[in-house]
């Protein structure tokens, strides 16, 4: 069902409203100087005035203080049977940000879990899907780390061979100087080549295999 809002409103909540929408600090001052008499308040105002503070956590970056209340939204939408709030999904909307929390504080795999599940609820959701990909790409694959391992053994590599050609070769075997540049260059730019391809193949994987299961929860839902 979509959000009821009764005609008559408590005292704290006609002081909220007289707050800007986007004056997130203002939000959470008022909302924590005033909590006593906000958890009194009758369900309807609560619920707004919770949504309101947990949104402005989340909007000034506070992302552990959102995670910590974020589920109280959650669940009293699921357990009010509130679907529409305001025009929006409230439940997918506040799981897509609290999967943005995650995201930030650098908890990938929780992140990554809820991004799943909303591709299951909503396959079309083309920010979802990219949002998974950007979580997998942080994330980082077991390949990306041996390329990358692989690569920094290589610089090292160079930065020894340039020690080796400026304190002796140069000064005392000249004429095998064009071989160690030779190898120098070689070494520095395999070093690149492994780096850059890492990263690809990286990436080539996470595009397949997070589209193969957007296609995949498409065709269950169509079946």
């Amino acid at each position: 069902m979509s959000y009821f809002q009764s005609t008559y409103h408590s005292r704290v909540y006609k002081d909220f409203k007289e707050i800007e929408s986007n004056a997130h600090r203002q939000i959470i001052r008022f909302f924590e100087k005033h909590q006593r008499m906000i958890n009194r308040l009758e369900f309807e105002e609560y619920f707004e005035l919770l949504v309101a503070y947990v949104d402005a956590l989340f909007e000034i970056g506070a992302y552990q203080k959102h995670l910590s209340l974020v589920d109280e939204v959650i669940e009293n939408s699921i357990s009010s049977n509130i679907h529409l709030y305001k025009g929006d999904d409230i439940f997918y909307i506040n799981l897509f940000k609290k999967a943005a929390s995650h995201f930030n504080l650098h908890q990938y795999d929780q992140a990554q879990h809820i991004l799943r599940e909303l591709i299951k609820m909503n396959p079309q959701d083309k920010e979802v899907i990219s949002f998974l990909k950007r979580c997998r790409r942080r994330r980082g694959s077991k390949l990306l780390s041996i390329a990358r391992a692989i690569s920094i053994l290589l610089f090292l590599l160079t930065a020894c061979i340039i020690c080796v050609e400026v304190l002796f070769v140069r000064p005392f075997y000249e004429m095998h100087a064009s071989r160690i540049e030779a190898v120098r260059i070689g070494t520095f730019v395999m070093g690149i080549f492994v780096l850059l391809s890492g990263d690809l193949l990286h990436r080539a994987i996470i595009e397949t295999r997070v589209n193969g299961f957007a296609e995949k929860v498409k065709h269950n839902k169509k079946t």
